[in-house]
């Protein structure tokens, strides 16, 4: 194994802020795949003059992180493939560890970072631990495992990642934690838009989407209802309050989640998108 078995996979949207910091460390001999949920021509160029290991490929359309991701993991030819977000940056040692990793365990399908806290651990006190589900923003995949499916791509934001790993432990897969793999994780800082608070009502639609879709998917309709039913409630208090306060963000903000409910209770896709300048 060498970093010539690896292909890195970024999705972008709105990332210019971020992405070259990120290219910056990222080993020079390893293929980048950059998928742009957008047509922007100069982000493509500039991306790929910026590195020769670079190869940008435009989606003309915000179609979100899964099919995004999709996208590039049926674009690579190598044996494995690292996910990272564009606020991401890698140390020295840090793809070095992930192959290291992988060669000592070779059933495993996934392979997260350090950063990737979580409750679900097992044999927490080893060096290289076996978990329930890591976080997106780092995720170092074993190809031939997933037999080009991977994520679910009706997710537009949020749960994703839940959604992969829930996938691999029902077909029996391992995901694993390396304690010695490190790296740099901005957070919540991928996307740079006009409109902080346009941000906020995307992100507040699918998640109330998403969660619904999750529960949906895996236990039914009627359990999904009764999670979803306490949010319901709470948003239409909080909703009421700040219509009566003439707190108009906050307002919007409460409309979305209930739109986002009300559209995963109807069946439909996850269409909202935010409205840029």
């Amino acid at each position: 194994m060498n970093t010539n078995d690896v292909t890195a996979v970024i999705v972008t949207f709105k990332s210019e802020h971020k992405i070259f910091s990120c290219l910056d460390s990222i080993p020079s001999d390893i293929k980048v795949i950059i998928v742009e949920n957008s047509d922007d021509a100069n982000f493509k160029k500039s991306v790929e003059s910026y590195r020769k290991n670079v190869e940008c490929f435009l989606l003309k359309f915000n179609y979100g992180y899964a099919f995004a991701n999709n996208y590039g993991l049926k674009k690579t030819n190598t044996k494995f493939a690292l996910i990272l977000n564009p606020d991401v940056r890698l140390f020295n040692n840090t793809i070095e560890n992930f192959i290291l990793a992988a060669s000592k365990r070779k059933d495993f399908w996934l392979i997260g970072p350090n950063q990737n806290f979580n409750n679900n651990k097992i044999n927490v006190d080893e060096e290289i631990y076996q978990t329930k589900d890591i976080k997106g923003y780092a995720m170092f995949l074993n190809l031939d495992k997933f037999d080009n499916k991977f994520f679910d791509d009706n997710f537009f934001l949020y749960f994703e990642e839940i959604d992969l790993c829930k996938q691999i432990r029902i077909k029996g897969g391992s995901i694993f934690v390396d304690k010695k793999i490190n790296l740099e994780h901005d957070g919540g800082n991928s996307v740079k838009i006009n409109s902080l608070h346009e941000l906020e009502k995307n992100r507040n639609w699918h998640w109330m989407w998403s969660t619904f879709y999750f529960h949906k998917k895996y236990k039914g309709f009627l359990v999904a209802f009764f999670v979803i039913f306490p949010k319901f409630i709470s948003i239409m208090l909080k909703l009421i309050y700040f219509m009566f306060m003439q707190e108009k963000k906050k307002k919007e903000i409460y409309i979305c989640r209930l739109s986002g409910i009300f559209n995963a209770l109807l069946g439909r896709k996850s269409w909202y998108r935010p409205k840029l300048n």
